[in-house]
């Protein structure tokens, strides 16, 4: 996850809404007057960001109510100036410019998941709701009475751990409805964000604010929605094999009675509090070979601490020929959860300065699948500082999607033979572990698909209004049984707020980048091992090493936002539309062996 954003904290010395009105009255604009500004703009939203990435950092590594106060008011000074710069922008609508500054005089418009009501208390007011949603679910903690995990107080990290370390399925539900309690509270707060979030879209010009995230695509909100059922329609046959195959299994593990046949899985039973990652019950699935190489056991063999992790990771990219991480990525940095207080473990990524102050926070587990969020992460990292030479209004990623499939491209390419390459073993498997391996990661990419999908599709239904304060479960799991087949393993009512159980939700974090990069990033790992004249099969395919690879991946890192994302997708893969064929080619020999798997033994996929 990307963690440090690029404004959001800010206060800007420049015109009031009026006086911009006035000025647009009695002055004509002109090209130099729009430099001017956006030259301005571009400073002081770098040197106040940065300001505010100390802020929220502290906040995050510190949770007190003082460290949420003090991001609250940093925040409701940002509001006031995306406010103040949005009305000024308004003077360049009709001036016609070069496509660099009129790119910027839009993206100007964009920055923000929330922008702010004209109004001060309003604004005030949604500062302060965003960082109590925040700070409430990064203190959230639930303490199971019995079972093997009675007298633990868990977070998010703990209760990840314990979910994938237990089958009792009596135990996986006091876990998944206790962990449920956290976000109840929510319920209300959240209700009156949306509403005060709206209504700035709407001062905005924009028809809600799920139209205003949908603008950052280079095409129209309807456009974007498009493009996301038509990749949907592309993955879902491949995701429905993987369904029904899984459900089968699980009712040979727990019954017809627990598991219908034909019908939804029950969402604790997946390994994961969100069952969004499915690899947690691989041992369940029967698959005849191999997973690959568990890294979980090597790690803890070779007494390697999340230090190393991270330096491996590290090495990844220094072996494409990109420089190794500032001496103070490792002085600042999280790697393991403090002792003494309360933070929030989700992993995520920081650029501070806009420069070279990256950091990582990260709560770092010894196991395979810390390892993999690792590279993830760094290549958040790694991509902010390529694009630090851009005007600050063009430093990110071409779109949201790309930053989050950057570290996932490398992560693909941690095969055996890149393990092998590094002395994590001594021999990779053979083609006959393939489908195994193959098994593994279609639990965590292809399970993943749907659930990236629904949660902005719950979203954009809340704030177009079409989904209602009092249905805002009832709506929760309708999309969960439409795309995921999964359903809630115990009746849910209003009185409880599940979508607010995911991190992304109180955080106000768009989605849709997550479900986009599960595409994308098998889209550039093709084009990639394309480039370096790779023959063989896409799961195999390693980059590592391979400075061809690592040229092509710069030039596309260094364009950050400065161009339509269809640019920078042509600069790494020769492609200009998004494209779900890559899945399918890596996953195709899986798919293949589900398919009979389902067809011999009479499972029908769908539900």
């Amino acid at each position: 996850m990307l963690g440090s954003l690029r404004v959001l904290t800010i206060c800007l010395l420049i015109p009031s809404f009026a006086s911009a009105q006035n000025m647009s009255l009695s002055t004509a604009v002109t090209v130099k007057d729009l430099e001017t500004f956006l030259k301005a703009a571009n400073e002081r939203l770098n040197d106040l960001s940065v300001k505010y990435n100390q802020a929220q950092w502290v906040q995050e590594t510190y949770i007190t109510d003082d460290t949420e106060a003090v991001a609250a008011a940093m925040n409701e000074n940002y509001l006031q100036a995306i406010s103040d710069l949005a009305a000024e922008a308004k003077r360049f609508d009709n001036l016609q410019a070069s496509p660099e500054l009129t790119r910027q005089l839009k993206l100007l418009k964009l920055l923000v998941a929330a922008p702010a009501p004209n109004d001060p208390k309003e604004r005030a007011e949604l500062a302060r709701l965003g960082a109590w949603l925040s700070g409430i679910y990064g203190k959230g903690k639930y303490c199971p009475k019995t079972g093997p995990f009675a007298g633990q107080c868990m977070g998010q990290s703990e209760m990840e751990k314990a979910m994938a370390s237990t089958k009792d399925p009596e135990v996986l539900l006091d876990l998944w409805v206790g962990w449920r309690t956290i976000s109840a509270p929510m319920r209300q707060n959240y209700t009156r964000f949306a509403e005060l979030a709206n209504k700035a879209a709407r001062e905005m010009g924009f028809r809600d604010l799920g139209a205003l995230w949908r603008s950052n695509y280079d095409m129209t909100p309807e456009q974007f929605s498009a493009e996301l059922d038509r990749l949907w329609n592309q993955v879902r046959p491949l995701y429905l094999s993987l369904h029904a195959y899984v459900r089968s299994q699980l009712v040979k593990k727990y019954g017809a009675q627990m598991v219908p046949p034909t019908g939804p899985i029950p969402a604790h039973l997946l390994g994961n509090i969100w069952a969004q990652d499915w690899t947690h019950i691989y041992d369940l699935l029967n698959v005849p070979s191999g997973s690959g190489v568990d890294l979980t056991p090597i790690l803890q063999q070779k007494h390697i601490d999340d230090l190393r992790m991270v330096r491996y990771g590290e090495a990844f990219f220094t072996s494409l020929g990109f420089e190794p991480l500032p001496k103070t990525f490792w002085e600042r940095s999280m790697f393991r959860k403090p002792a003494d207080r309360d933070v929030i473990c989700h992993a995520s990524a920081w650029d501070v300065d806009n420069q070279e102050d990256l950091r990582l926070k990260m709560c770092i587990r010894i196991n395979d699948e810390d390892f993999r969020t690792i590279h993830h992460e760094l290549g958040h990292n790694f991509y902010q500082r390529a694009y630090r030479h851009q005007p600050f209004i063009f430093e990110e990623s071409a779109n949201d999607g790309f930053h989050e499939a950057i570290g996932d491209t490398i992560a693909l390419s941690i095969t055996p033979e890149y393990l092998k390459q590094i002395g994590m073993i001594s021999d990779a498997p053979g083609p006959d572990a393939d489908i195994g391996l193959l098994m593994h990661k279609a639990l965590e990419k292809v399970a993943f698909l749907p659930f990236g999908l629904l949660i902005d599709q719950w979203r954009w239904g809340v704030f177009s209004g079409q989904i209602k304060p009092d249905d805002y479960n009832k709506a929760w799991w309708q999309l969960r049984e439409k795309y995921q087949g999964v359903a809630a393993p115990v009746q849910r009512t209003e009185r409880d707020f599940d979508p607010g159980a995911k991190y992304h939700v109180p955080g106000n974090t768009p989605y849709a980048r997550y479900f986009l990069a599960d595409i994308l990033q098998f889209q550039f790992h093709r084009g990639l091992c394309r480039a370096i004249g790779y023959q063989g099969p896409l799961h195999r395919c390693s980059i590592y090493n391979n400075k061809v690879a690592g040229e092509r991946l710069k030039k596309m890192l260094e364009m950050g936002k400065s161009q339509p994302w269809p640019d920078a997708l042509y600069a790494l893969t020769g492609e200009r539309q998004m494209d779900a064929s890559a899945i399918l080619d890596y996953f195709a020999p899986l798919q293949k062996w589900l398919d009979e798997q389902n067809a011999n033994n009479g499972v029908k996929p769908g539900w």
